[in-house]
């Protein structure tokens, strides 16, 4: 008895080290990619080969040591654990980081930049439609600049361009991004390029061959506190360019060479979502079909993907997890069910794999090809190797622990897709999948697969017979199921609204109510009727119905002033803390150890930034491109100067940047200065008032301006002042009769100077020198523009910065907020050469970044891409910082 007492406890030490081991390793492996994420610049190729010749040799060393037989205590066990850990981070940091320097060495030439070049390649994948542009990657063949073979990147994102006049920065949309967008993202082309439009874009299809001109940039995004990365968005789209086809009148017109079938899958994408389309004649309704059956996107508009973040269903109208998680099970099923029956056709193939078994492989195998479908987007692949992972788990009989098997599926996405650690939909789903194991051990453990078809058949032969009591177990099951579902959503939106609150600053107060509808609704109702009208379209006509129903019901929904709440962003350990607080309150729990949840949630909850003191402010110029965008905060009050351009007809700096910046930051802004009309300084201001409905306006814009309708305009003049938190503001320009003259809009920028009595920052807008010489000869006036912080007038243009002028304000730090390659060749040479000879020092957006100055600390600029470094961030070359002008700046 004794001996068999040993032999149970040696087996289970065992078992507990070996799980203790493979813990330990997978953590590792989750560590390294982490640590490698980490770093602000690259290593040398031979420090991540090093690790991987250590991750190999040491990994030979722990076979040997297998083979001589597990150590099972003392120092060879803790050196067997400590070592895996090693191994295992050494191997995932090595590998990340070997990818990483391998695809930097493909970077576009920074030479190409700007030039044009004809270029002939494949339309790789389903082109992206807006109302004024069309967006593809193109997979680069050849490419001649001046008749000269040069080498590109292997992949280009491209934009082709009509009708609107400028271009802009713009990036697929993604749902659930905080933005108006997300998930349309920021953008592409900075307003910095100007377009020749009189050849409209052309039909395009994955797989054709066409050769076009382009003019190409390297993958330059903006960089802005808790604003989306765009450059990491390419980085992992493995995109080392962008670029827009030249198609004016002078240029060569683009000529579709011959078709292919490379692609296939995209070419099939395409044709469905045209299908669609002519389908279902209401846009809106085909956006959404278009969306779950294709995964685009953007066909869904900006309107709609506001309605679905108030009310929490965004990740719903994506391919997501719960998509394909659902079409995976329901496959099962089906291939389940038809090989039992398969012996009534004379196979038997009961026989030659079990069906449960065959049910699985083919639910995965299909799911896998409806999310090749759906785009393969990042979502879908981490779906289907979590999918893979537990099914093969549990074929293979190992009774693994969930926390195992969450580690084990991580891990797996990682080493497919480092990078993807790095996205908020990385998160919300493994954390949400965790809550739910944690809060329900059972359903997480992996165990060998059972089955009992007795009773399974029973009730089957029950319910064709009308049995009543296979009537009732079916009712109590379903209400079972119902309320097991209904506290699963419970317990992931306790959960995931710290989380939630973290990334995006925003939860919906009634996602619960709007997703206990709309995800039996999506995924049982809408889905699968839009995907089966790929066989038979008329099916799309009711799908447009149930999408119609859903719409109404959000909407409503929508419509309730509090539908969703916007808090400051906090630190991570508010987070963590809130994670774990919802973890606790909706666990099986007695009501005391519930209750300890709360207190853990409130800090994301009540969390509050840091403010300037009494007497003090400080001022943030957004990195928005080509134009102005400034928020300039007191104590207690704020204020927005200028709201950056509008780069296309669907997006703007307000979206884009400017309203995810102030919901980060939790500010309601008092006041709204547009220096002028010029649509790069008052493109974001719609968004802007539309989110802050408290806000004033203070502008020199007309009467008749469009904006007067949504918030009437105070004049901006000379004298004006207020008086804020010990804070001066005071407008120094246009003076009250220069609004009974026909001059330029530059002429009538308000001026906007703020002070505390010691330091003060002068912002100008586009003033020219004109203004500058009038404001000069005012003795008064004089005295106010020396500055500690000086807003480059006119984006550092020839027409403005006279010496006289940086003569008498005397800034010792200046912002120029510019474009990266700009149109204008804005800050001109000769400009910032009279800024260098009088000692000012000049931070450009394209290399600093959002640029924070604090009254508190007047001889410092704060820069955002050096307060967050990462090894993909386009490192702008110093010749670049003063672009060439491609037209007249004035």
């Amino acid at each position: 008895m004794r001996l068999l007492f040993n032999q149970l406890l040696c087996s289970a030490f065992c078992a507990t080290a070996h799980l203790g081991k493979t813990f330990l390793s997978l953590f590792g492996l989750i560590a390294g990619v982490m640590l490698q994420l980490r770093q602000a610049s690259l290593f040398e190729v031979n420090v991540y080969l090093a690790n991987l010749v250590f991750a190999a040799l040491s990994l030979l060393w722990l076979c040997w040591l297998q083979r001589r037989g597990n150590p099972r205590a003392g120092p060879a066990l803790a050196l067997s654990w400590a070592l895996s850990l090693a191994v295992c981070l050494a191997l995932s940091f090595g590998l990340t980081g070997l990818r990483s320097v391998i695809f930097l060495r493909t970077a576009l030439n920074p030479a190409l930049e700007g030039k044009d070049i004809v270029v002939t390649g494949l339309v790789q994948a389903m082109p992206e439609v807006s109302e004024d542009a069309l967006r593809f990657r193109f997979q680069t063949e050849t490419a001649l600049l001046a008749g000269q073979p040069v080498q590109l990147p292997a992949q280009i994102y491209v934009g082709w361009y009509s009708g609107f006049g400028l271009g802009q920065f713009a990036v697929p949309a993604q749902a659930g991004s905080n933005s108006s967008n997300s998930i349309s993202t920021p953008s592409f082309l900075l307003p910095e390029t100007l377009f020749e439009l009189e050849q409209q874009p052309q039909v395009l299809r994955a797989g054709e061959r066409w050769r076009m001109t382009l003019r190409l940039k390297a993958p330059h995004g903006a960089s802005n506190p808790y604003g989306f990365d765009y450059e990491l968005w390419l980085w992992e789209q493995n995109l080392q360019a962008s670029a827009y086809v030249r198609a004016g009148l002078r240029d060569v017109a683009p000529q579709k060479i011959s078709d292919s079938w490379a692609h296939p899958v995209e070419r099939a994408r395409q044709s469905v979502r045209e299908a669609i389309f002519e389908r279902v004649a209401d846009r809106q309704l085909a956006g959404m079909l278009a969306a779950l059956v294709v995964g685009d996107q953007g066909a869904i508009d900006q309107h709609d993907w506001a309605v679905f973040r108030a009310t929490g269903v965004a990740h719903l109208m994506s391919i997501s997890g719960l998509h394909i998680t659902m079409f995976a099970w329901l496959a099962a099923r089906l291939i389940n069910a038809l090989w039992k029956r398969s012996a009534q056709l004379g196979w038997r193939l009961c026989l030659w794999l079990a069906a449960p078994t065959a049910g699985a492989f083919g639910g995965l195998g299909l799911a896998a090809l409806y999310a090749l479908f759906s785009g393969w987007g990042v979502p879908a692949q981490r779906t289907i190797l979590m999918l893979a992972t537990v099914m093969l788990l549990r074929l293979s009989a190992r009774q693994w622990p969930w926390p195992l098997v969450w580690l084990l599926a991580m891990a797996l996405v990682l080493m497919f897709d480092p990078w993807a650690l790095m996205q908020a939909g990385f998160w919300l789903s493994f954390v949400a999948v965790g809550v739910l194991f944690a809060s329900d051990p059972e359903s997480g453990a992996v165990r060998p697969r059972q089955t009992n078809t007795q009773t399974t058949d029973l009730c089957v032969r029950s319910i064709w017979g009308r049995g009543y009591l296979c009537v009732v177990g079916f009712i109590k099951s379903t209400l079972a199921g119902l309320a097991k579902a209904a506290r699963e959503q419970w317990v992931v939106t306790l959960a995931l609204t710290p989380l939630s609150l973290l990334l995006f600053n925003q939860v919906s107060v009634l996602g619960l109510l709007a997703n206990a509808l709309a995800i039996p609704w999506v995924t049982l109702v809408l889905t699968p009727l839009a995907m089966l009208g790929v066989l038979w379209s008329p099916l799309w006509d009711a799908a447009a119905l149930a999408a119609s129903a859903l719409a109404l019901y959000l909407q409503w929904l929508a419509s309730w002033s509090w539908a969703s709440i916007n808090v400051a962003a906090a630190p991570l350990w508010c987070a963590v803390a809130g994670v774990m607080g919802g973890l606790l309150m909706a666990m099986k729990l007695p009501w005391h150890w519930r209750g300890l949840g709360l207190p853990l949630m409130l800090p994301v909850l009540l969390w509050q930034p840091v403010r300037p003191n009494t007497g003090q402010f400080d001022v943030l110029g957004a990195d928005i491109g080509q134009g102005n965008a400034l928020l300039v905060r007191t104590q207690h009050h704020s204020l927005v100067y200028d709201s950056g351009p509008r780069f296309s007809r669907e997006s703007d700096a307000g979206n884009r940047v400017l309203v995810p910046l102030l919901r980060a930051l939790g500010e309601r802004i008092d006041m709204l200065v547009l220096s002028h009309r010029d649509i790069d300084h008052s493109g974001g201001a719609a968004a802007i008032l539309t989110m802050q409905p408290q806000a004033s306006l203070l502008s020199s814009i007309e009467d008749g301006h469009t904006l007067q309708a949504l918030r009437p305009a105070k004049r901006c003049q000379t004298g004006q002042h207020w008086r804020w938190d010990g804070v001066d503001f005071e407008i120094l320009n246009p003076l009250p009769i220069d609004y009974a003259q026909s001059l330029k809009p530059n002429a009538m920028s308000c001026v906007l100077r703020v002070s505390n009595g010691v330091n003060s920052a002068l912002l100008t807008g586009d003033m020219e020198v004109a203004q500058e010489r009038r404001l000069l000869s005012d003795s008064a006036l004089k005295v106010k523009l020396k500055a500690d912080f000086l807003l480059v007038p006119h984006h550092g243009s020839k027409t403005s910065s006279s010496a006289a002028f940086l003569d008498a304000v005397q800034a010792p730090l200046a912002l120029a907020q510019t474009g990266y390659r700009n149109r204008f060749g804005h800050p001109a040479s000769s400009v910032m050469q009279r800024y260098e000879d009088r000692g000012m020092q000049v931070f450009r957006s394209p290399s600093c970044g959002a640029a924070l100055w604090r009254s508190s600390q007047p001889l410092q600029i704060l820069c955002q891409r050096q307060l967050e470094p990462h090894y993909w961030q386009h490192q702008v070359p110093m010749q670049e910082l003063i672009a060439k002008p491609l037209i007249r700046s004035d």
